[in-house]
């Protein structure tokens, strides 16, 4: 298959690497230094073992800046963040014909949540995630395939990225099928090296990680504090698990089903011990926060159902404002250094 990466990051590395030494032929979509990186000399990946397994550029492997130079493409992997989404609009549609398929492996509540879902919110847009309905309208529903990532990996310089843990991919049709081209996606995801489940419920497994995601992330972008200090503190443990009952009674409004209770999440957050959410991570590095995806849809889906969701809105007022006071800072930093 010919695979289009847009978001030459730790994800998009870890998946790039993989399918390029399996055979796949790979465009990495990248700028800057990590362009010049991948085009000098390809991708290296650092496993868990601390092995490397390294993808040299050449016929199986390469990167672009321009998504019209790499041209249309069998699979497109969605790797970058979701509020980076709305920024490449404009360039998407040149790796896009009528059979390819659009894989979202963004963080947290998607645009296209209520494409191909059966009721009375069906193709509603969730303007947090989606403002106005642009990705909907540039990206064609039949063509977009779920997935949720679960392996943790990280960037160490332009061109390289080591593997925390995890090699699992969850994929799901929108209308919860089991279509052939889903079944050959998760095979040529497993020979090269991956688990790909098929899911006929993707939103329902999506919601078990959005659980934590919701909670732990701008909780732990407002105190710096780590997954296991959250969870032991015990007032911020408490706060997480009312944001995850509020979250919980509108998922289930909306049919999902939850197969884990609050209290093994909690303990499953718990057990990864000193780690920094990527909320926080972004607050340190001064990047925009990742929040609308992870919460202000969330909160927008206690509107829509009409559910209350006191300290939901809470955190969220909390965390949107420090990414303003965030955004600000950086803003003055640049001016200075221009002067």
């Amino acid at each position: 298959m010919k695979f289009a990466i847009v978001g030459a990051g730790a994800i998009g590395g870890l998946l790039g690497t993989r399918l390029a030494l399996a055979g796949n032929t790979v465009t990495f979509i990248a700028r800057n230094r990590n362009l010049a990186a991948i085009q000098g000399e390809g991708f290296t990946l650092v496993a868990e073992d601390g092995s490397t397994l390294h993808a040299s550029p050449g016929e199986q492997l390469r990167a672009v800046q321009r998504m019209a130079e790499a041209g249309v493409q069998d699979v497109v992997l969605l790797t970058v963040k979701a509020h980076q989404l709305q920024e490449l609009l404009t360039e998407l549609p040149a790796l896009i014909g009528p059979r390819t398929l659009i894989v979202s492996m963004i963080n947290g509540l998607p645009w296209w949540y209520f494409q191909g879902l059966a009721g009375p919110h069906e193709g509603r847009v969730l303007e947090s995630v989606d403002p106005g309905g642009a990705i909907a309208r540039t990206l064609p529903p039949a063509q977009v395939i779920g997935s949720i990532v679960y392996p943790a990996a990280q960037l160490e310089a332009p061109g390289r990225v080591r593997l925390i843990e995890g090699n699992r991919f969850s994929l799901g049709e929108l209308d919860g099928s089991r279509s052939e081209r889903i079944e050959a996606l998760a095979q040529v995801l497993m020979q090269a090296g991956f688990k790909a489940p098929v899911s006929r419920d993707i939103r329902s497994e999506l919601w078990v990680k959005l659980w934590g995601n919701l909670s732990f992330n701008p909780i732990s972008a407002l105190t710096h504090a780590t997954l296991e200090d959250i969870c032991r503190f015990p007032l911020t443990r408490e706060l997480a698990a009312r944001m995850m009952s509020e979250a919980q009674a509108i998922g289930e409004h909306l049919g999902v089903q939850f197969k884990v209770s609050l209290d093994k999440r909690i303990a499953g957050a718990e057990a990864v011990g000193a780690h920094k959410t990527s909320m926080l991570q972004d607050v340190e590095a001064g990047r925009a926060l990742e929040l609308e995806a992870l919460l202000g849809a969330v909160v927008e889906l206690a509107r829509i159902t009409g559910l209350p969701s006191p300290n939901l809105d809470a955190v969220y007022a909390l965390t949107r404002l420090l990414g303003q006071t965030l955004q600000a800072q950086q803003g003055r930093l640049s001016v200075q250094a221009g002067a």
